[in-house]
């Protein structure tokens, strides 16, 4: 488990049109939201997806970068990039599974083709949303056993205006005996 204000795992992956992307310098002024999505595969991550790419902006003026990662390779990156119709927000692919267990991420098997008609890879990892600080620790964090029922991306801009207002620091961080 990921603990606050404690260094996350490192992550360095290739991205469809911004280059490679390593969290230890992507260089944001207040963190970056890191959204861990199923893939091409899953109707409600291009849903989620659309929302991240429509309230990237909003993040940024907050000075935060947004990225949106998965397993899939590039061909099934990009075929989410142009259903989602990317712009600003950053997609990464082929996420090793074993980094998707580091961060946490719960990992699936395939049921052969989904609602849409696409089929699962044989393993993938379930979503999680996360903002990291540039110093590489966590500041929130969240992960799902199934598609549903996600965080918002209104409440999480939301909820750092609050952070940012007040200097609220990262919760969850205590390790003791209880």
């Amino acid at each position: 488990m990921l603990l606050p204000r404690q260094k996350t795992p490192g992550l360095s992956l290739p991205t469809l049109d911004h280059g490679a992307f390593d969290l230890t310098t992507d260089g944001a002024e207040r963190g970056t939201v890191i959204c861990f999505y199923r893939g091409l595969h899953c109707p409600l991550c291009a849903t989620y997806l659309k929302e991240l790419e429509r309230l990237t902006a909003d993040f940024a003026a907050r000075g935060v970068k947004t990225i949106a990662v998965s397993s899939d390779g590039e061909e099934r990156a990009r075929a989410m990039a142009e259903k989602i119709d990317a712009k600003d927000l950053r997609i990464a692919y082929d996420l090793p599974l074993q980094v998707a267990k580091d961060w946490g991420l719960y990992i699936s098997t395939s049921r052969g083709k989904t609602s849409i008609g696409i089929e699962e890879p044989a393993l993938f990892s379930e979503p999680g949303l996360f903002m990291v600080t540039p110093e590489q620790t966590l500041y929130y964090g969240s992960v799902q056993t199934m598609p549903f029922v996600r965080p918002h991306f209104s409440e999480l801009v939301g909820a750092l205006d609050f952070a940012i207002n007040n200097d609220y620091p990262a919760r969850g961080e205590y390790t003791g005996a209880v």
